[in-house]
């Protein structure tokens, strides 16, 4: 690469990087804004210069402190959306037997390299940044190093996630909705640099960048006391640099994209964008956008916390003027006449119990201020601020307090008043839902694009049991990841339970003799949630096991213990589901004769061992 195009793309990237962070300045001041609030530094404003001010107190006995109740409504929401764990399965390409098969092989990989990913972890790192900040992002790519060792310094390699801040994300313009619109996007963060050298093999030196840090600020408390609040700031970085990566879409000059690194005026990296993450096998930006509430033709989204911040300081301000009120009855307020008492010893020592109180002859005696009692209306307006919280955050004082509700209120009530609540967060948990399945399809892609060589994955198989299964890139024939269920938030966990219930109590779980079978038994206790409780698995449970796992396998045996119908039902099961026509497929049916002239040979022997007087007339 000559070195003036170099040089040309490394100020290009950073007259971009610069005008991007004077575009984004408003969001990144209300983010810093929702995280003081978030963590109690609530005597705060955003100034015109998009810094962050302390507000101090006018007078040294003004009460300045924090009843923070958006952190109770941010982490009762967290909890809720953190049940939002959609099952996944990869659709077939087609009808074809082998897609059929090989889109289940691709629902198994996946599932593993969630389990392997810890996307749940993920997804609840995630939506906290999302609730605080409105909008969060994933980065799901391939490491080189990663997987197992094959020679020397080379690796398999795999797929590898991270949640990315929204403080990090630049796109090109900020009013469009979503990535897909991007023409560009730019990720900025400081990194050490050993680790650039470690990474892209090039030396950089170091430069002055700003991290987002956390420090102990002494703006609350009450009468003469000061309380300790954790507090945003900003702080310099030692021994690091911005590493700026910009990913531009394919074009009609560069159809596979273009990813340009740069730091501290030093080209890391530049080629084409390097995944093949995209529907039909497009390469395109490798960033999931998760938001709480969308903010129309916006690029970011909105968190309740910005909705919470007039209400906060509102009751912050009526609970400290309510709490000034109540210091003046106790403490009372005095009445002097100029020159009467000793004022400085009055001020030091207030009116003590037994107090000798000594003034000048002649003089009017001090008396205390009659100031009444404590205005209804604070209690009126702490109240309809309350309210307030609850009416704007869709968290209601059921979920937000955890309290036994009163008796007067039926269960019919009580479970709507949870469905309302269930309904306001569903928008929100539909993000998160969404971000689930875009982040299993980038999955699917990369192993697709990389996974050409065989590779071993450890997966659940039925039954609780663990399976090992070799693979490769050509065993994944389609990437369309849908959800296998419902919003989580709109069919829970108990409304399952007194679902099968109900099924049970109307029959519809067992045969005309009322008799349930095992694999009934077997979910029906899964769905109850007792699915493993106890160790002890039936026989027919054993059989249909055994012949499960003949199924995968090319050779038949008949074992002399076998229960052949349940072999029976089970091989002709995956013989007509699964299995492929083929060689297989004719030994398998071979395999199902034997089991039958077994069978019919097994009840002609029983037969013949019964006594006279019980055998059929």
């Amino acid at each position: 690469m000559k070195r003036e195009f170099r040089e040309d793309i490394i100020a290009d990237v950073k007259r971009d990087f610069e005008r991007r962070v004077e575009a984004r300045r408003p969001f990144e001041t209300q983010w810093r804004l929702n995280m003081n609030f978030y963590m109690g530094n609530q005597f705060c404003t955003a100034t015109p210069t998009g810094e962050i001010a302390d507000v101090e107190r006018d007078y040294y006995w003004q009460e300045h402190e924090v009843f923070n109740h958006i952190s109770s409504l941010v982490e009762t929401r967290q909890a809720r959306l953190n049940t939002v764990r959609p099952s996944l399965t990869v659709r077939p390409f087609s009808n074809d037997d082998n897609d059929v098969k090989t889109a289940k092989n691709s629902t198994k990989i996946l599932n593993s390299a969630c389990d392997k990913l810890d996307v749940d972890a993920l997804l609840t790192e995630g939506t906290m940044w999302s609730e605080i900040c409105g909008t969060v992002f994933y980065f799901v790519g391939w490491d080189n190093k990663a997987g197992l060792k094959i020679d020397g310094d080379v690796y398999e390699g795999d797929v590898c996630a991270s949640v990315v801040s929204p403080f990090e994300i630049y796109p090109d313009d900020i009013f469009v909705q979503n990535i897909a619109d991007c023409r560009s996007l730019i990720r900025a963060r400081s990194v050490d640099v050993g680790e650039i050298k470690r990474v892209y093999g090039k030396s950089v030196e170091p430069e002055h960048s700003d991290v987002i840090g956390m420090t102990v600020a002494a703006v609350g408390g009450g009468l003469a006391a000061d309380s300790a609040i954790n507090k945003l700031s900003v702080r310099g970085a030692e021994n690091s640099a911005v590493v700026i990566e910009r990913y531009t879409v394919p074009t009609d000059d560069k159809p596979d994209g273009e990813l340009a690194v740069v730091a501290n005026g030093v080209l890391l990296h530049y080629g084409p964008l390097p995944y093949v993450n995209g529907a039909d096998g497009k390469r395109c930006i490798p960033f999931i956008k998760q938001v709480s509430l969308v903010i129309a033709g916006c690029f970011f989204g909105s968190s309740i916390i910005e909705r919470s911040i007039p209400v906060q300081r509102a009751y912050n301000a009526v609970k400290n003027r309510k709490h000034e009120f109540m210091n003046r009855l106790s403490m009372g307020v005095m009445a002097v006449e100029d020159g009467s008492v000793d004022i400085d010893n009055l001020e030091q020592e207030g009116i003590s119990p037994g107090k000798i109180l000594v003034y000048r002859q002649g003089a009017t005696p001090p008396r205390m201020v009659e100031l009444g009692s404590v205005p209804s209306v604070f209690d009126a307006e702490e109240a309809r601020l309350l309210n307030e919280f609850t009416k704007i955050s869709g968290v209601s004082e059921v979920m937000r307090s955890s309290e036994s509700v009163s008796s007067n209120i039926s269960g019919v009530a009580l479970q709507l008043l949870i469905e309302q609540d269930d309904t306001r967060l569903s928008l929100s948990a539909e993000y998160v839902r969404i971000a689930a399945r875009e982040i299993a399809r980038h999955i699917i892609r990369l192993y697709k694009q990389f996974g050409s060589d065989s590779r071993l994955s450890r997966i659940a198989g039925q039954n609780g049991q663990v399976e090992l299964m070799r693979w490769s890139a050509s065993d994944i024939s389609s990437d369309d990841v849908v959800f296998a269920g419902d919003n989580e938030l709109l069919s829970t966990p108990a409304m399952r339970q007194n679902m099968m219930l109900e099924l049970y109590k109307m029959g519809l779980l067992t045969d005309e003799n009322g008799r349930m079978t095992d694999a009934a038994k077997r979910r029906l206790m899964e769905t109850l949630g007792y699915g493993g409780w106890d160790g002890d698995v039936g026989l027919s449970q054993v059989h249909i096991t055994r012949a499960e796992t003949e199924n995968v396998k090319s050779v038949f045996a008949i074992n002399e213990f076998d229960d052949h119908a349940l072999h029976i039902d089970t091989h002709i099961k995956y013989l007509l589901t699964e299995c492929p026509s083929g060689k297989k497929a004719e030994k398998l049916k071979a395999h199902i004769r034997e089991h039958k002239q077994y069978a019919k040979t097994e009840d002609r022997e029983l037969q013949q061992q019964q006594p006279v007087d019980q055998l059929p007339i």
